[in-house]
């Protein structure tokens, strides 16, 4: 079950037992990272906490915070579905290059399917910080690219400690 709140006309954010949350911490893992969330495929709520669940077990990593889930329109490709995006705080003992890969995997574990740029889909995930890097290689630029223009990631990054 969800607290839905809205706050604009086109932005709603859910709250639930797993999104605002802080999770305890049991072990330390060596870099802290930031991912984004998102996806408009399907039942997206039940795949985000299914994708909490999935991480939870993962032994490279551990989650620390997530934020809200924030319901918003598209942009880019608008001809689709609004979009629930979060954003999700953890430590991981991958480097970056092989974390970018494990997400790969995990979305399309999750039925991610790659057509076009910002087409629909099951599940994004994205590094929008890792550590205190600067990363710009073909495959990852971190911060990621234009986070800041985003209300998808600016109003859940603002709900959660860095």
């Amino acid at each position: 079950m969800y607290l839905e709140q809205k706050l604009t006309q086109e932005l709603t954010r859910y709250k639930g037992l797993n999104f605002a949350r802080r999770f305890k911490q049991k072990r330390k893992h060596r870099y802290k990272t930031v991912i984004g969330v998102g996806g408009n495929v399907g039942d997206v709520k039940r795949r985000f906490e299914h994708l909490i669940h999935f991480f939870k077990k993962e032994k490279r990593l551990e989650l620390l915070e997530s934020s809200n889930i924030l319901k918003n329109p598209p942009f880019g490709y608008t001809h689709q579905d609004d979009f629930l995006n979060c954003v999700i705080v953890m430590q991981v003992s991958m480097q970056p290059m092989v974390f970018l890969d494990y997400l790969m995997r995990v979305e399309k574990r999750f039925g991610r399917k790659r057509s076009f740029a910002n087409a629909p889909r099951t599940l994004d995930l994205d590094i929008l910080f890792f550590d205190s890097r600067v990363i710009q290689k073909q495959r990852l630029s971190v911060p990621h690219p234009h986070w800041f223009e985003r209300e998808s990631v600016v109003i859940p990054l603002s709900e959660v400690c860095l």
